[in-house]
């Protein structure tokens, strides 16, 4: 490829790992952003601020600017993009080569500040999530996901995590030869962790963000109903967020809550931990980009179900040979029950998810940005799954 290579990138993103809502999405986008600044590219991140955040700080080798909440974030983000074009604000010293906006349901539009040097990333496309924020705000989020955004940014090159997603945006109208899948990487679990034990009895982990559509509910349906088959069947909850109250006042309310544990946010090892002892792993979402937390799991030969109309776990997971797809709750609740009394077939599982979760790492995901990125900066858009090698 002709021309010089990327050397500084400006990262735009709602939320970042240290948020107490950050997830999946968040992470993503620091490890590329920190995989990218080893190889000696300058990397900011403009994000919100949330309570304890410093202004500024480096994560990772990635500079963070943070500044507005939830939705001023954008109106400060946006701001900030055009003083610097003036040579005033606080990205007055970042000259990008290429900016990535990452749209969580809505943009930043950065496309009205940079033009063509803005990559849209999007991880998963949010026509079932937005009824959650209200009516009006749900419909004119859809109006700016589904109709402004496509039509501003119909000559950007778009990123995505997975192939499910990539067909999403073309039903928007997304020009498919714009659309690069660059997937989630993985980090390494900690060696420690892969030396404990299976629990004794049968535990059930879920690695989420506690929102409504990650539809945890479910989950704690399916454990209320395997119960009185499983007495010893316990589920462990990892992650943090909103909707917690919610999700233990319906523990409470089935008559379950001696056997789930809702462990907050906990480090890395602990959350290993956890995936090590468990016997499978749960992910009932509405809506997946890709679903970090299935690999994550795989890393632990522990496989995951969940539902086929996720959309991202169609990719993450192969049906049948590293985890279960299901298309309803009756469906989940006998799938989980199969692979909780099936020691055989939740071996093969969970050894050939172990073995596929060998395929993944950051810095193949952040070679393959580096491609996408690179071929931006000398007017060429690409498509399809990008590998680190192309």
């Amino acid at each position: 490829m002709s021309g010089r290579p990327v050397r500084s990138v400006l990262l735009l993103c709602w939320r970042d790992t240290g948020h107490p809502q950050g997830g999946g999405s968040e992470a993503y986008l620091q490890r590329i952003g920190a995989q990218l600044a080893a190889t000696g590219v300058d990397v900011t991140l403009r994000t919100a601020r949330y309570r304890g955040s410093a202004r500024r700080e480096v994560v990772d080798g990635v500079r963070i600017d943070r500044a507005g909440g939830a939705y001023s974030i954008y109106i400060w983000a946006g701001l900030a993009m055009v003083a610097a074009r003036f040579g005033v604000g606080p990205l007055r010293r970042v000259r990008p080569d290429v900016v990535i906006d990452t749209q969580n349901g809505l943009p930043f539009l950065a496309r009205l500040a940079y033009g063509r040097r803005v990559v849209v990333l999007v991880h998963h496309c949010h026509r079932e999530l937005w009824p959650v924020a209200g009516r009006w705000k749900g419909r004119f989020g859809w109006f700016v996901e589904s109709r402004l955004s496509p039509w501003l940014h119909r000559r950007n090159q778009y990123v995505t995590v997975s192939l499910p997603s990539a067909r999403d945006l073309t039903d928007l109208g997304v020009d498919a030869g714009h659309i690069a899948v660059v997937r989630n990487g993985l980090d390494e679990a900690p060696a420690e962790t892969l030396e404990l034990p299976r629990a004794k009895h049968p535990r059930v982990a879920l690695l989420s963000r506690l929102v409504p559509h990650k539809q945890i509910e479910d989950a704690l349906n399916a454990l209320a109903e395997l119960r009185p088959r499983m007495p010893d069947l316990h589920l462990d909850i990892v992650g943090g967020g909103w909707w917690r109250d919610r999700l233990v006042e319906h523990a409470r309310l089935l008559g379950v809550s001696d056997a789930v544990t809702f462990h907050g946010h906990i480090d890395d090892a602990a959350k290993h931990e956890v995936l090590q002892r468990s016997w499978v792993h749960v992910l009932p979402s509405r809506k997946e980009g890709w679903g970090l937390a299935v690999t994550e799991a795989a890393q632990h030969g522990v496989p995951t179900i969940g539902y086929r109309s996720s959309g991202g776990l169609t990719d993450s997971i192969v049906d049948g040979v590293t985890g279960l797809l299901v298309d309803d709750h009756d469906e989940l609740v006998a799938g989980l029950e199969r692979l909780l009394t099936d020691p055989v077939l939740r071996d093969q599982l969970g050894g050939k998810a172990q073995t596929r979760s060998g395929e993944f790492s950051w810095r193949q995901s952040a070679d393959a940005m580096r491609t996408v990125l690179d071929s931006l900066l000398v007017g060429r858009r690409v498509s399809g799954v990008i590998s680190a090698i192309s």
